[in-house]
């Protein structure tokens, strides 16, 4: 008699060729749109299904694991970043959770370096004025932006996708400098030709540009706050690319107003999707709606971790993606 197949529930529309082959191996309830679950619907989810396959837009907190049914197993995330997991919890209830991280080292570090070069060469107020037709021809002196060979990028953060944005930085004549919470090996640093600062107060004090990498953690929440933003030269600019609760959004906002930090480019926010509308206003700030990730070879590779992680676990065995508290 065939084994019963394990029930899964996928919060989010997933790539095509991802949900097929979750349909193929196992019992799947798939999103029919591309909308996040509502809380009701995600605790109807946890109460029924083996495997719970979320998103970052979903909460999985301690009050919803509590209702969990004993039959959930596995949370599987779709994504690297496991924030929005109560990981702890999820351990202690016998729950196991499992990311799908690598797979979007390249996707997000070409995402930074594009909004590095963004912010500082000014190409989306060039954009804009060719789209309103407000161009009258070239000028000596129109949207003078700087150039990125010597510039200091400082990076906070150096694991794959920090590393990734120093090689990219370098090949652009970019002088690279770090801050971790732990210092590379000087092998890696000297390959990178990468400056470590242990002082991440003097580190952001001296640099041209700051990328930020590092994920979301009790550690980082506001790492770069209002004392430590004030530090920034006037001519420094910012680059988020990871999680938008390492940034003091609200007084980064003040300070871009006020002149004190020369741009910004994100691609995340502190609270989700509600952007600070002041932010919006200022031609020196680019905005993106969270497309690191977004190419179609990342997509699928992330759903082919998630698959691993699940058909693992189903075979007995541990899955090779599996976060534990420890980790974070």
């Amino acid at each position: 008699m065939p084994r019963e197949r394990l029930s899964v529930v996928v919060t989010r529309r997933l790539p095509e060729p991802v949900e097929t082959r979750l349909c193929e191996l196992f019992d799947v309830s798939l999103r029919s749109d591309d909308s996040p679950m509502s809380r009701a619907e995600l605790i109807d989810a946890v109460k029924t299904a083996d495997v719970l396959v979320p998103t970052v837009t979903d909460t999985i907190d301690a009050a919803l694991l509590g209702q969990a049914g004993d039959q959930l197993k596995l949370v599987a995330n779709y994504g690297a970043g496991v924030d929005h997991i109560d990981v702890a919890t999820a351990r202690q209830r016998g729950i196991l959770v499992s990311n799908t991280p690598g797979v979007l080292t390249d996707d997000t570090a070409d995402m930074a370096m594009a909004l590095i070069m963004a912010v500082v060469r000014r190409i989306p107020e060039g954009l804009a004025m060719m789209q309103q037709g407000d161009w009258d021809g070239w000028a000596p002196t129109a949207l003078l932006g700087g150039r990125l060979a010597g510039r200091r990028i400082g990076i906070l953060g150096m694991g794959g996708v920090g590393q990734a944005v120093a090689k990219r930085a370098s090949a652009f004549g970019m002088q690279i400098h770090y801050h971790n919470r732990r210092r590379l090996h000087h092998e890696i640093e000297e390959r990178l030709e990468a400056t470590y600062w242990d002082s991440l107060d003097q580190m952001v004090a001296r640099m041209d540009v700051i990328s930020v990498n590092c994920p979301a953690t009790p550690s980082t929440y506001h790492l770069l706050n209002a004392r430590r933003l004030k530090l920034l030269k006037s001519d420094a600019v910012i680059v988020n690319t990871s999680r938008g609760e390492v940034v003091d959004e609200n007084a980064l906002t003040r300070m871009l107003r006020a002149g004190e930090i020369a741009g910004a480019g994100l691609d995340v926010y502190e609270h989700g999707h509600q952007i600070n509308p002041r932010l919006r206003e200022l031609s020196n700030v680019v905005l993106l709606p969270h497309m690191g990730s977004a190419t179609r070879e990342g997509r699928s590779e992330m759903g082919e971790k998630v698959l691993l992680n699940i058909k693992t676990f189903e075979d007995g065995h541990r899955p090779p993606d599996l976060v534990v508290p420890s980790m974070l």
